[in-house]
């Protein structure tokens, strides 16, 4: 609709219903992914997935900064190679019968109530804080980067373009990471270097510095986006799946939806470096207690 619409109450109507349907999709995935893989399998595709969203990350906002040149309606074409999968969707994509739903081993359809969610809650705040510390990113690093004498938006494209590179290779690595380290020590350990990335950007003094935070920022992220999902859908019976993975997508849209409005008012009394900090720590903290989980869950083991 971007590519015709010319006010802006119908391009946010247009952006609205964007919304729904990345919403619908997102659900639908999740507990698809749920319903078709179980155990190693479902890692493997969960980091699969996560994998290939950084690298349409990078393509996608490389066209898209492409088309801009040419004129500020030409991105929203970038949404039009989606109805090839429209074909490919009604072929191969088929509802579970519900006896393959129920036959894995794990929590029973009989799981419900505060038991269930108030483990779910905690992957929930996982996903929230998450998309408060990466959408920190795109919306503030550009200017972060002005103060440190980088005005280059290329540069700024660039750095925050080697995000979705590490993130991408990091979750290619997520099955192999994940059976070595158990899920919550991914999380852990995600969320450790999340926090260092974010706690190098505070003392970035340049460009170079900045690059090698973002590294270090989607190092975390390649682990943390297949493991949110993982652990919603080991936790959650498939009689309520389809809630969990609802519950899920909209902890990530809470976290993006409320980054900037954390981040401008702090930046406005702080300064950048300062929030950047603030947001380690913060991120810090969640690894610290998944830690504590891990070693809470040993202990109650032995």
């Amino acid at each position: 609709s971007g590519l015709v619409l010319d006010t802006l109450p119908r391009l946010l109507v247009g952006r609205a219903l964007l919304g729904v349907a990345v919403a619908g999709v997102m659900t639908a995935t999740t507990a698809l992914v749920g319903d078709y893989f179980l155990g190693a399998a479902r890692s493997r595709f969960m980091g699969l997935q996560a994998g290939f969203t950084s690298l349409g990350g990078i393509v996608f906002l490389t066209v898209g900064g492409v088309l801009a040149e040419s004129h500020w309606r030409a991105p929203f074409a970038i949404y039009g190679p989606s109805l090839i999968l429209l074909p490919a969707i009604a072929l191969f994509l088929a509802e579970p019968p519900a006896a393959t739903r129920r036959g894995e081993a794990g929590p029973s359809d009989e799981t419900s109530g505060a038991a269930l969610w108030v483990g779910l809650a905690g992957v929930f705040f996982a996903a929230i804080a998450n998309s408060v510390a990466f959408y920190a990113m795109p919306t503030q690093l550009p200017f972060f980067l002005h103060t440190l004498g980088v005005p280059e938006p290329s540069r700024a494209g660039l750095a925050i373009g080697m995000v979705n590179v590490v993130s991408a290779i990091m979750a290619f690595a997520y099955t192999r990471v994940r059976a070595r380290l158990g899920l919550t020590l991914v999380f852990a350990f995600g969320f450790a270097l999340l926090a260092t990335g974010l706690l190098l950007t505070a003392r970035a003094g340049g460009f170079g510095d900045a690059l090698g935070a973002m590294a270090m920022v989607g190092a975390g992220l390649g682990l943390i986006m297949p493991n949110l999902a993982s652990a919603a859908l080991q936790k959650a019976p498939a009689r309520v799946r389809g809630r969990v993975s609802g519950g899920l997508t909209a902890s990530i849209f809470i976290g993006q939806f409320i980054s900037p409005i954390i981040t401008q008012p702090a930046i406005a009394m702080v300064g950048y470096a300062a929030t950047y900090a603030w947001l380690g720590g913060m991120v810090g903290l969640v690894a610290f207690a998944a830690l504590c989980i891990f070693i809470g869950q040993r202990f109650h083991t032995e």
